[in-house]
């Protein structure tokens, strides 16, 4: 079992920043990928951010990339999620999720349903 638990999520202005954060304990965290996903009321949970076992390989849906950026630290079991020049439609429940899928590339990274283990989220609300 690998347990997650996010923080850093929050209320912010249109243009400012937030840093998510997202603690794993349980089985050894750098035998995972790592993958940040989110929800918006009434919507369906959406990829946002991947990141491979060894930090190697990012993965960034096209609507954050070059405003978000995910890292991880294996040795604090962590993994984070820089999100600058924030707007109003990233407000959502944001998840971090963990898997151990075979890395075929970013096709892979993006599907929710190959990760195993899931954080319980963390609101982000951006106000225009």
């Amino acid at each position: 079992q690998v347990q997650l638990v996010e923080s850093g999520g929050g209320l912010v202005q249109a243009g400012g920043s937030l840093r998510l954060s997202c603690a794993a304990s349980g089985r050894t965290f750098s035998n995972y990928h790592m993958g940040w996903f989110r929800q918006a009321p009434g919507k369906e949970r959406e990829f946002v951010a991947a990141i491979s076992r060894s930090g190697g390989s990012t993965y960034y849906t096209a609507s954050v990339e070059g405003r978000f950026t995910i890292s991880r630290d294996n040795a604090k079991n962590t993994v984070y999620l820089q999100m600058n020049s924030l707007k109003p439609e990233d407000t959502a429940v944001y998840y971090c999720a963990a898997g151990s899928f075979v890395n075929l590339g970013r096709a892979t990274f993006s599907r929710s349903a190959l990760y195993e283990y899931w954080g319980q989220g963390t609101q982000v609300t951006v106000s225009s």
